[in-house]
């Protein structure tokens, strides 16, 4: 162990640097969140929860998996798998070695429709969380069996597609990963040389994770204004951790908190097939900078070609399409939801082609004729929503488009 006293706030800038080399998070909070959950793992017997953290996309390519890579080489007696058994997880947790840190991949096959068999392992990631939870199971040869409870408390972090169940979503830091843009770069990660870097900053966070273990199993963090509950016990261990880093963490790591429980009291978890934002592009808007959600169901469902005119046995609604647009988000990382637009003398819910642009260009491949760059580059403009088309829509097939409507949120197309 290394006897020179160790700046904490600075070794977590460092550590926040090293995830910004190779990973494209969706916010500066995220950064912060993981920063911090990185180092709880170094000081979990200080805490009463572990925090999950979770990250997730609507799509494969958007560097879940990158970043799981980089908080294992940080982590302490780091354990990353794509399969294994309850039993085994249990007898990992309760070996001499130490809790480890468990990196599960691909999670959405535990928790997805076809996962039927892998209901202990789902009971293993729910029960974890507390340092309470367990399993109770009989061990011995034949009939000389004797009770034996093994514990499943450990730090976990999981990535995989689309959603999880709400009892992993509350329990969890939600980051909501995106593919990257085209104009956005990280770093070639090499694992033999990036390893060592990755094991000296994970070996100092041990050090420092030492000299404030006492500071931290004493602390009771101030929570944020409206924070409570659920997201207080989520929360708590990450906000120890940066009030014992000192400097700009305190600060940093509450407004994290802030907008990250916000984000997930607004996240439905809900995915969707790239077809829906192409064919919304493409086929729908066709540079149209708005367009009420009435004449985005007649065109969509008017499609021979596409599956819009059966969705769960029956034709796309107004419901439908908001399910599965909320599981991507705009630019400014809000999620796709459908706002007020005003046609002649009505006000009807609908999209704006701005909030869409940020999907469109990390998910859809490029307007024939465009490269991947010019696509980013260029901004919707030009064509107006067909007001005619909006006002003489049969509105009585889609009720929920139509009505009086909310006021129209502080947020503005640019």
């Amino acid at each position: 162990m290394s006897t020179q006293p160790v700046d904490g706030a600075e070794l977590l800038a460092r550590v926040e640097q090293f995830h910004r080399r190779f990973n494209i998070f969706p916010t500066a909070a995220a950064y912060v969140a993981v920063t911090l959950w990185d180092a709880h793992a170094h000081l979990i017997d200080c805490f009463e929860t572990t925090p999950r953290i979770a990250f997730l996309s609507p799509e494969p390519g958007s560097g879940k998996s990158r970043a799981l890579e980089i908080v294992e080489l940080l982590t302490p007696r780091a354990v990353s798998t794509v399969s294994a058994s309850a039993n085994a997880l249990y007898r990992l947790v309760d070996s001499a070695a130490g809790l480890p840190t468990v990196l599960f991949d691909e999670v959405d096959t535990i928790f997805g429709p076809k996962a039927g068999a892998d209901e202990a392992l789902r009971g293993f990631l729910n029960a974890g969380y507390r340092r309470i939870g367990g399993a109770l199971r009989c061990v011995g040869e034949g009939s000389n069996q004797n009770a034996q409870v093994f514990g499943s408390y450990c730090a976990v972090a999981m990535a995989g597609l689309g959603s999880l169940p709400d009892t992993v979503l509350t329990r969890s830091v939600i980051i909501r990963m995106r593919k990257r843009a085209p104009n956005e770069k990280v770093e070639p990660y090499r694992q033999r040389t990036h390893e060592k870097q990755g094991h000296a900053l994970r070996d100092q966070l041990a050090d420092w994770a030492d000299t404030v273990r006492a500071q931290v199993a004493d602390a009771w963090p101030e929570m944020p204004e409206g924070v409570t509950d659920r997201p207080a016990d989520v929360w708590e261990p990450l906000l120890a951790v940066a009030d014992a880093a000192g400097g700009d963490w305190p600060a940093r790591a509450r407004q994290a908190c802030v907008e990250l429980v916000d984000a997930a009291k607004q996240d439905d978890g809900a995915s969707i097939g790239i077809q829906l934002l192409t064919d919304l592009r493409d086929r729908v808007f066709c540079g149209a900078d708005r367009m009420p959600t009435v004449v985005i169901l007649d065109r969509l469902t008017a499609l021979d070609d596409s599956p819009w005119g059966d969705i769960e046995g029956k034709p796309m609604n107004a419901r439908m399409l908001s399910r599965m647009l909320r599981a991507y988000v705009t630019a400014d990382n809000r999620p796709l939801a459908a706002r007020n637009i005003k046609t002649g003398s009505s006000v009807l819910k609908g999209y704006y082609a701005h909030d869409l642009t940020d999907a469109w260009t990390r998910y859809c491949p490029p307007p024939p004729g465009e490269s991947a760059t010019s696509a980013t580059d260029t901004p919707i403009t030009g064509l107006t929503c067909d007001n005619e088309v909006a006002e003489t829509a049969d509105h009585s097939r889609y009720p929920s488009a139509t009505g009086p409507a909310p006021a129209t949120p502080a947020t503005t197309p640019r």
